[in-house]
């Protein structure tokens, strides 16, 4: 048996005897939860999307109910998960999925690539999860196992190092059971060949295992883009009464898009020497005092730093104030709003939530 098949056989008998991660899409055939599970724990740890995968399926039981929800309300549940685009690609594929496919998922790995938000490796998930279609998945967990197993030094975040590993992975496939394979292949990689620290000790495949015996485990997978993160200044302004404060939402193709802020000042460097003349032209008056400004926060996205600051304002009369982009709302329906993390915990902390 060469070595591909023996991978394929060894990874099926570890899902058959070792493998104990129950989840509650496991072995799931409908292609609304299955495609709602991918979607969630895209770039998020199982742990973490599980309880919003469990309060999404209560909630919306179907893509017809997902479809007619409201989008403030689609994203006030997944609120806390970050990648807020998910969420709106969503909602919005599920009006696609009701509105012209009469709320039956395409049931092809090409017919669900052509759906917003699902890529090969959801398209490929669900095709072989719902319909048993033979299509290997390729995420950072197959990666992971494909490059240290067979040793493939090519980076996989280049053109070509995501044809070879689509290629392999696809060569590799147990194409009798797809879904089983597709499925032991992932969870091997979530909880065996992790990426720090790997369980090389119990791996049923460490005969074969190139990385082993080349000593090559720390630096397989291989990237060759570094990342640069970009440094971005939030000045957030607090302005409120006793039963109102001033809220905005976000409309741009940025980070947070559909979600709710205070009200925003965006600078290139931290706002300190300019703080009252920047105030000034933001708001317009000078009828305006400066009450107290938090401490730096600091919150690391995937490409961004963002560094926080919240001021508090102390105005006369709140509703002669005009802020572009920004109403005042009532402060106990606050709770009612999708908020970016930082900005919620702030609330909280200042018992406005």
């Amino acid at each position: 048996m060469n070595s591909k098949k023996k991978f394929a056989a060894l990874l099926l008998q570890w899902n058959e005897e070792e493998n104990r991660r129950e989840m509650p899409w496991k072995g799931e055939k409908n292609p609304y939860y299955i495609w709602l599970s991918e979607i969630i724990l895209q770039q998020t740890r199982v742990e973490q999307g599980l309880p919003y995968f469990l309060r999404f399926k209560e909630k919306y039981p179907s893509v017809k109910h997902l479809a007619l929800a409201k989008e403030d309300e689609v994203m006030r549940l997944w609120q806390g998960l970050g990648y807020y685009s998910r969420a709106r690609n969503l909602h919005e594929t599920a009006k696609n999925i009701q509105q012209n496919y009469k709320g039956i998922f395409p049931n092809t790995f090409d017919g669900l690539k052509k759906l917003r938000g699902v890529g090969d490796y959801t398209a490929a998930a669900i095709a072989s999860f719902a319909f048993s279609e033979k299509k290997a998945v390729v995420d950072g967990n197959v990666i992971r196992v494909l490059s240290r197993v067979f040793g493939v030094e090519t980076a996989f975040d280049i053109t070509e190092g995501k044809k070879e590993f689509a290629q392999l992975a696809q060569e590799v496939l147990d194409e009798k059971n797809p879904a089983i394979y597709n499925q032991a292949i992932m969870d091997f990689g979530g909880t065996v060949c992790v990426p720090p620290n790997p369980k090389c000790e119990v791996c049923p495949l460490n005969k074969i295992c190139v990385a082993k015996k080349e000593g090559t485990i720390d630096v397989l997978p291989y990237r060759e883009k570094k990342t640069k993160i970009r440094n971005r200044y939030f000045n957030y302004l607090v302005i409120k009464n006793e039963k109102e404060i001033f809220i905005q939402k976000r409309t741009d193709s940025d980070i947070w898009k559909s979600l709710y802020e205070l009200p925003l000042i965006e600078t290139e460097k931290p706002l300190t020497k300019n703080l009252k003349n920047t105030l000034l032209k933001f708001l317009k008056t000078e009828d305006f005092k400066i009450e107290s400004s938090s401490k730096e926060i600091i919150q690391l996205l995937s490409h961004q730093k963002i560094h926080f600051r919240f001021i508090h304002l102390v105005v006369k009369d709140i509703r002669a104030l005009q802020i572009e982009k920004a109403r005042l709302v009532k402060i106990k329906a606050l709770a009612q709003l999708a908020l970016p993390k930082t900005i919620h915990l702030f609330l909280f902390e200042k018992s406005l939530l």
